[in-house]
């Protein structure tokens, strides 16, 4: 599998080998399942505060509202409340 990502300037590759019957064993082309594990990548980074959602969408060929709307439907948080946030909502509890 290979991942490419553009970035200005800057083109980098990401090889990862995977088991040639991976894909269709998940029931999946090769290309899907190389998109798949690409937008799983991002969304990791993403959760984790690594990247934020504008730059996870472009890494996975999404719009952002189309990434943020995939993220959540897995059951990622897509806002995450600071501090001061998170205090005046126990104030007001």
């Amino acid at each position: 599998m290979w991942c490419r990502v553009q970035y200005p300037g800057h083109m980098k590759t990401l090889t990862i080998d995977y088991d040639e019957g991976l894909p269709l064993a998940m029931g999946e082309t090769p290309a899907e399942f190389e998109n798949e594990a690409r937008f799983l990548l991002v969304l990791k980074l993403f959760e984790l505060g690594k990247i934020s959602a504008g730059k996870a969408a472009e890494l996975a060929g999404l719009t952002k509202p189309a990434f943020l709307w995939k993220a959540s439907d897995l059951g990622v948080p897509v806002v995450r409340p600071d501090d001061e946030l998170l205090a005046a909502e126990f104030e007001n509890a």
